[in-house]
């Protein structure tokens, strides 16, 4: 498969966690940027996501979504402040697979924002389904989704 089209699915695939799991998406990545940095990314503004003290950061954000997201009331992900974050959060993670890999930076932004807010749709809505069809308790369906992102994302960010 082509670099390219490697690095175009890889932000098309976090793009989708971050609809999922807002905060998924950057926490992966730092966490293994930090492992194995891009020199790409060095001098550019997206260099912190390489600083230990930021991939904790944002580990514990996600725990803490993943937590929140269980809570009756938390707002439902297609509200505007949760899909705009969800939204940058994909935009944000789109750059980064973009530039550490000679792509355009740009065009990784807009492909992963697309992609969260797509998938932040979808997800939504299969929830919601596989809730009334097979009667399960939410928290279950939404314990499997995270499953899902953080495993998967895990996967797509790994590359």
């Amino acid at each position: 498969m082509k670099t390219s089209t490697k690095t175009y699915l890889r932000i098309l695939g976090l793009g989708a966690v971050a609809g999922m799991r807002a905060m998924a998406a950057p926490a992966l990545l730092s966490h293994l940027l930090v492992k194995s940095p891009a020199g790409e990314l060095n001098f550019s503004r997206l260099h912190y996501l390489q600083l230990p003290k930021v991939a904790n950061g944002l580990k514990l954000a996600a725990g803490a979504e993943v937590l929140g997201d269980k809570m009756p009331f938390t707002p439902n992900r297609t509200v505007p402040a949760q899909l705009g974050a969800r939204i940058l959060s994909g935009a944000m993670a789109g750059a980064t697979v973009a530039l550490a890999n000679k792509q355009n930076k740009f065009g990784g932004f807009l492909l992963g924002g697309l992609a969260a807010a797509a998938a932040t749709y979808v997800f939504f809505s299969l929830r919601k389904k596989l809730v009334q069809t097979t009667g399960w308790p939410d928290t279950t369906i939404a314990l499997m989704e995270d499953t899902l992102a953080l495993a998967g994302g895990y996967a797509i960010a790994k590359g």
